[in-house]
Order: C-alpha cells, then sequence, then structure tokens
C-alpha cells in the first residue's frame, strides 16, 4: 500500500498548538479544523484528546464520542493522516457501504488487531473527507 508519510511531531515534547498545526499542515490546516467541526456537528464526536504514545510516533488527537474514539487524527508535512480502528460490523457494512474501491482495498489489506482492522488514510484534499465522513458513520454505527 506505500509508505506512510512520518508524522510531523515526531521527538516533540510538548502538544502541538494551532500554529504549530499550521506550519506543519500547510493548506491542509482548513481541512484539519473542518473535519473536527463536521464530525462534531453531524455525529456528535466532541472530545479531543491530543495522545503522543512514544517520541518516535508523534502526536496525534483522537476524536471521541462519549469514552469512545471514533478517529485519530496525525499530522504530517503538508497533509495529515486519518485512522480508525473498524470492529467486524463496520468492515462488513463498508463493504456494502457505496465506499471507493480504493478505501475497501485498504481495509483489505490492513492491519488485524484484536480491537478491529486498522486503516489510516492520508487527507490532501478535499475530495479524501467524504470517505472519511462516510467511516465515522460506520464506526458509530456498528
Amino acid at each position: 500500500m506505500g509508505e506512510l508519510a512520518p508524522n510531523a511531531f515526531i521527538g516533540k515534547k510538548a502538544t502541538p498548538t494551532d500554529a504549530d498545526l499550521a506550519e506543519a499542515l500547510g493548506l491542509t490546516k482548513t481541512l484539519w479544523d473542518s473535519l473536527i467541526v463536521a464530525v462534531a456537528a453531524q455525529h456528535g464526536v466532541t472530545t479531543q484528546e491530543w495522545r503522543c504514545y512514544s517520541a518516535k510516533a508523534g502526536w496525534s488527537l483522537r476524536l471521541k464520542r462519549g469514552k469512545r474514539t471514533i478517529l485519530w487524527m496525525a499530522p504530517c508535512k503538508g497533509h495529515f493522516r486519518v485512522a480508525f480502528v473498524l470492529g467486524d460490523r463496520a468492515v462488513d457494512a463498508a463493504r456494502q457501504g457505496g465506499l471507493p474501491t480504493r478505501i475497501l482495498r485498504m481495509i483489505d489489506q490492513a492491519e488485524k488487531y484484536p480491537e478491529g482492522t486498522g486503516i489510516r488514510l492520508p487527507i490532501k484534499s478535499p475530495r479524501d473527507i467524504p470517505a472519511v465522513m462516510k467511516l465515522a458513520v460506520l464506526k458509530l454505527e456498528n
């Protein structure tokens, strides 16, 4: 599936500020902000939590509804990644749900964890957002 771009905040000790994000994300900062607003408004995913699991992984933003993590957002240079861990029902629903072929291929090739199937989507343009929103719905409903 190709190598993923590294997190923009590898080795940083402090939580990224809005200015740090703007510098790292460049033109995709507006997509980052609008995605956060959209999942909050449409799906009640309102809790935001910055996490750094290790210095080698960098920082990511968890978006949660209640105690349940719906998606992770990882800043890279010039774009960002959105990650989901989908349970079996959500994976089955994704296959029925009219997602683009490239997303279904990612699901088929994705790493399987005890908690579900992990997929990471690079977000570089507005055309990448509809699949993220559809996956968020599948995660919430399943």
